[in-house]
């Protein structure tokens, strides 16, 4: 099929403006018409993350963390997965190595999109289990749940790893007054971090200073990807509907001491049939070295563990006590 303006997503010249430095507006030097094509396609293909592991033989596992991280997030999992997997673990769009697109606005549709691009460019042929951790778990659901086809050249996801996901619901539509009433409190916190910067970095900053180099970062460097990241990923997200189109088992791995994770607000994943829920005790958001080996331990079991990670029989960190969930 020939190229078209229409079937590159040109409507017209216009769309591009003047094709030399005679046209309203133009002058010398303007890009001619074809230059500005070449530039807004350029703009549009998905940015190539940063690849900070590549090494190992066997099924392949694919490490994706949070926000305001790296790839160091996982550096206490992947000496453990490495003997018995190909371990692959990225930086995402706007953090760590990876780059930030100028005018992006770091949607979870950005980030998977980049995400794709990446494990396209790796051309792998089989399976490939998705781990995600924090933001981390949005975006690998969320790619997860795109449909696969011969035109996309998606790889075949087997498993999806979720570990410390944070599930909000729009308070809206949750029926439990009191988890309404945390998700809420979570949301109000996270709004205050976007709107008061030099509060939020020097406080970071200080965070920092007590964690390994890379594991957490709020810096005029990556404030706009933080900022985004989290109002048009993590407040508003799509993150339980994303797990319950999935096809693939889920695991859920959380410590119980996360603090990003609500009481009770995990309740409607795990009463899906394809999840299970893994609780690792005395963790909280961190990989530690207690979670990461509970992590593998999921990973090489596909599931079945009983040490170290408990399965879940009650809702997620739902103390005794507590009323119970409306419906």
């Amino acid at each position: 099929m020939p190229l078209s303006e229409r079937s590159l997503g040109v409507e017209s010249q216009s769309d591009l403006g003047p094709l030399n430095g005679n046209g309203p507006g133009g002058d010398t030097g303007t890009m001619t018409w074809w230059t500005a094509l070449i530039e807004r396609l350029r703009r549009r293909r998905p940015p190539i993350l940063h690849i900070a592991t590549d090494e190992g033989t066997g099924p392949v596992v694919i490490l994706v963390h949070g926000i305001a991280s790296s790839s160091v997030t996982f550096r206490e999992v992947v000496p453990l997965l490495v003997p018995g997997h190909r371990v692959i673990a990225v930086d995402i769009l706007g953090f760590g190595e990876s780059p930030a697109p100028e005018g992006c606005e770091y949607r979870l549709e950005d980030h998977v999109e980049a995400l794709d691009a990446t494990i396209r460019s790796l051309n792998l042929r089989e399976p490939i289990i998705l781990v995600g951790h924090s933001l981390g778990s949005l975006i690998v659901a969320r790619y997860a749940s795109l449909p696969r086809t011969r035109m996309s050249r998606r790889s075949q996801v087997s498993r999806v790893v979720l570990v410390g996901p944070p599930v909000y619901l729009s308070p809206s539509d949750i029926g439990d007054r009191w988890v309404r009433a945390r998700v809420s409190a979570y949301l109000r916190a996270y709004d205050f971090l976007r709107l008061n910067k030099d509060f939020t970095i020097s406080n970071a900053a200080i965070i920092s200073r007590l964690l390994p180099k890379g594991i957490f970062e709020i810096s005029e460097r990556n404030w706009t990807p933080f900022v985004k990241s989290l109002e048009h990923c993590i407040e508003s997200q799509t993150l339980v509907s994303d797990i319950a189109s999935l096809t693939v088992p889920v695991d859920v791995v959380y410590g119980t001491l996360d603090a990003f994770i609500a009481l009770g607000s995990m309740t409607v994943i795990e009463r899906m049939r394809h999840v299970t829920m893994h609780r690792v005790e005395a963790n909280d958001h961190l990989i530690r070295p207690r979670l990461a080996r509970a992590l593998v331990a999921v990973i090489d079991a596909g599931g079945a563990v009983e040490t170290l990670a408990s399965p879940v029989t009650e809702p997620a960190g739902e103390p005794s006590g507590e009323p119970a969930a409306d419906h």
